[in-house]
């Protein structure tokens, strides 16, 4: 599940209810966004206030007791990798290992500015934190990192290169389900190439419930009736996803004032769905 930690509606106690929500309905992981300067292109998107992630999933850690906990994405190049494989493995040992680590390398030209990171580096940038994390994580004795997955996100080839190399699972966000077949085979075609193992499958998807059926090519995997999504969420696991992130946040910042709205539609899903349906 994907909670919104942003926007007009939110604050301490929405978030503390969003995760007892989750966690109640029997969803095992809850994860949140990463923004760091409130820019005017992320604003449009993502609006204040905008609660940062490492501070705002501690926070969550003390509310919870099985549910996983994780960032769909921290955006890599915003932050010293040191400090950042600190607060990812301090907050990972302070859960019990319920830590996630989805990781971008971003999009947002005004933010990457106010925080005087080179846009047009933010790829290399990625890259070589990410290898720092890892290594960081390798003093055991020190950051107690564990086996923390580390899920690498973005849908361009550079994505599935870089979760290829880097990464535990490739973690694609709000796709359609022909494009997702076809990239399922990309990514195995580069693992094959780098003669390494195909990471996992784990897609962050939207969830938006219709009266009516949604069709066309431009549907998104999660978007329909009640039994589209459902077929969906089959589709994904015999497209090898064993981790699904329903992502109910569809563009309108007044939809953080309604949640209950979102939690009936998980509480729906959450009935009718589970591991074992039939193929």
């Amino acid at each position: 599940m994907n909670v919104p930690n942003f926007g007009p509606g939110t604050d301490p106690g929405v978030l503390r209810d969003w995760a007892r929500t989750v966690e109640g309905l029997g969803f095992d992981l809850l994860m949140v966004s990463d923004h760091v300067a409130v820019t005017p292109d992320v604003a449009e998107q993502y609006p204040a206030p905008f609660y940062e992630p490492f501070t705002t999933l501690s926070w969550l850690a003390g509310v919870t007791e099985r549910l996983r906990l994780g960032t769909t994405v921290v955006i890599v190049p915003y932050r010293h990798p040191l400090l950042l494989a600190r607060m990812a493995a301090n907050l990972d040992d302070l859960s019990g290992g319920r830590l996630v680590l989805g990781v971008g390398v971003g999009w947002a030209r005004q933010e990457f500015a106010a925080l005087g990171v080179p846009y047009g580096e933010r790829g290399r940038l990625t890259d070589e934190h990410l290898r720092a994390v890892r290594a960081a994580w390798a003093d055991t004795a020190d950051y107690r990192a564990g086996a923390i997955p580390l899920w690498v996100g973005g849908n361009s080839d550079a994505g599935i290169r870089r979760a290829v190399a880097l990464g535990d699972a490739w973690h694609p966000l709000r796709v359609t389900l022909p494009w997702l077949r076809e990239a399922r085979e990309r990514l195995t075609a580069t693992a094959r190439d780098q003669g390494r193992p195909v990471p996992a499958l784990a897609p962050r998807i939207a969830l938006r419930l219709t009266s009516a059926p949604v069709t066309g090519p431009d549907r998104l995997a999660g978007e329909g009736t009640f039994e589209q999504v459902v077929a969906d969420l089959d589709e994904l696991r015999r497209l090898g996803a064993g981790t699904v992130v329903l992502d109910p946040f569809n563009g309108d910042p007044e939809e953080t004032r309604r949640p209950r709205e979102a939690w009936h539609a998980l509480a729906a899903v959450a009935a009718s769905f589970t591991p074992d349906r039939s193929e």
